[in-house]
């Protein structure tokens, strides 16, 4: 079966930021009191490493147990995070624009992904001039819930009316890529070393590949289209 559309994370995955969501994180921490230094600070920093690629509303949500807590936390990450993004911090990771162009004109749809809300999604494509580059985006807030469920990626298959979930393919950096891709059904979920997680994480959450870059995935869908083809003709090229 072929690859109808691929879903891609941002940050980490497509997007560099310079660190911006770590920098941004830690102003939303000393908002809510929350210090530098302290046992409880180095628990929501862990958390939030763990987490990586989830929504961050709910990540703030755990953090601080409070719903008030939490939504003063968010608006000044995404506050900060919209300061540094604009202040030049982000850019396209090497080869990733040239990527998600490859596979629209192979004819596969593209979506990205993220935990940021609508705003600041928006506000980031536009900094990085991708505002009609993907087929559709999706935040948490789109969808009804953001990673590591399924709901963003099911959404795009919703939209952009793909027959199929095996259709699908998922690329993050993050642990929580992979879940989701796993749970939405895509046939294709790979790990790319160009963010948070690494290979074991990866490994623990059951990606079906592990990528050097974003760049790599065109190659990756063209060898499961080669060995789900030789599968389904044998070896004698016949349909069997």
């Amino acid at each position: 079966m072929s690859i109808s559309l691929v879903c891609l994370d941002m940050a980490g995955t497509t997007v560099e930021d310079d660190g911006a969501v770590m920098d941004a994180f830690a102003r939303a921490m000393e908002e809510v009191g929350i210090a530098h230094g302290t046992p409880e600070r180095d628990r929501a920093t862990q958390h939030t490493i763990d987490t990586m690629g989830q929504s961050k509303i709910d990540v703030f949500r755990a953090i601080t147990g409070s719903d008030d807590r939490a939504h003063a936390a968010n608006r000044a990450f995404e506050s900060a995070y919209l300061d540094l993004i604009r202040g030049g911090a982000a850019r396209p990771l090497p080869g990733a624009e040239d990527t998600i162009r490859a596979l629209q004109e192979a004819g596969i749809l593209v979506t990205l992904t993220t935990g940021f809300s609508p705003d600041t999604r928006d506000a980031l494509l536009e900094e990085l001039g991708w505002s009609d580059l993907p087929d559709a985006a999706f935040s948490p807030a789109d969808a009804g819930r953001g990673r590591p469920f399924p709901n963003m990626n099911l959404s795009a298959v919703l939209r952009l009316g793909i027959d199929d979930v095996r259709e699908v393919a998922v690329a993050g950096d993050t642990a929580s890529d992979i879940l989701a891709g796993l749970r939405a059904g895509a046939s294709v979920v790979a790990g790319v070393r160009t963010g948070t997680h690494g290979d074991a994480e990866f490994a623990a959450a059951g990606a079906t590949h592990v990528l050097d870059s974003v760049a790599d995935l065109p190659g990756v869908l063209r060898t499961n289209h080669a060995d789900v083809h030789r599968s389904v003709t044998g070896a004698t090229g016949r349909s069997v």
